[in-house]
Parts: C-alpha cells; structure tokens; sequence
C-alpha cells in the first residue's frame, strides 16, 4: 500500500469493486478482521460492502477514511477476484 495519501486514494480508486480483507485495530492487541468489496470511494471516505459472513448483525457495509489506512487503523489486503464458473 502506498505510504502517501494521494497514492491511497488512488489506489482504492483503481481497486473498486475488488474483493478485500480488512483488519482494523481495536487496541489493546485487538483486530478485527473483515471481508468485502469496495463498492463506493469518496473524497474523504470509501465504503466497503461486507460479505454475508463478515456482516456484523444488520449493518452490511462500512465506511473508512483513507487516513485510517495512512495512519495504520486499518490494514487493506487485496484479495483474487473470483471467478464464477
């Protein structure tokens, strides 16, 4: 991931509608680890559409700052897209 926040963003912007892996910092040597796809990015934020096993009660997407990955809240891993069959 790129270290500078114009390169984040420009990097989520290319990777919309890829599948990732998302692990947040809940502190106190905490993670919690999150599955979906980037389904919308703004200026300031992007939206992460979460898979049905990651979905956490009612709530189905979650949004982030690109600040939060600059800053090490968040990890972004980008997954293989795949492939129907």
């Amino acid at each position: 991931m790129p270290n500078t926040m114009e390169g984040i963003k420009e990097r989520i912007n290319e990777s919309k509608g890829q599948p990732v892996l998302i692990t947040a910092q809940l502190g106190r040597h905490r993670m919690k680890k999150q599955r979906g796809v980037i389904a919308e990015t703004y200026p300031a934020i992007f939206v992460v559409k979460l898979a049905p096993e990651s979905a956490l009660g009612t709530m189905d997407c979650v949004s982030y700052t690109y600040t939060d990955i600059l800053t090490k809240e968040i990890a972004v891993d980008f997954l293989a897209a795949e492939t129907e069959e």
